[in-house]
């Protein structure tokens, strides 16, 4: 099983086009056998600690297979639509890893 956390900062103000992509992309995550565990949006009082920015959302998504995986990134329906994440995101960090 493949996990990976997702840290997603927006751009100030393009909020709505980011969620236009997420609306495209989160049910293309089925279609390779792929669950969106978590969709979180924090806020201020949700941080203990951290010398981190707050992410605007934060994504937890699991795949059975680094190839359900690759094959969910290159999806043809979503890259499509790839322009609005590249015109709503201003960073984005992602982590990889496994259940232990």
């Amino acid at each position: 099983m493949i996990y990976r956390t997702q840290l997603i900062y927006i751009k100030e103000g393009q909020e709505i086009i980011f969620d236009e992509f997420e609306e495209i992309a989160i049910p293309i995550i089925r279609k390779y056998n792929g669950e969106l565990i978590l969709r979180v949006r924090p806020d201020k009082t949700s941080l203990i600690e951290g010398t981190a920015e707050l992410p605007y959302e934060i994504h937890l998504v699991s795949f059975p297979t680094q190839i359900d995986c690759d094959n969910f990134s290159m999806d043809e329906e979503r890259k499509k639509f790839l322009h609005l994440k590249e015109n709503s995101i201003e960073e984005a960090v992602l982590y990889q890893g496994k259940r232990i």
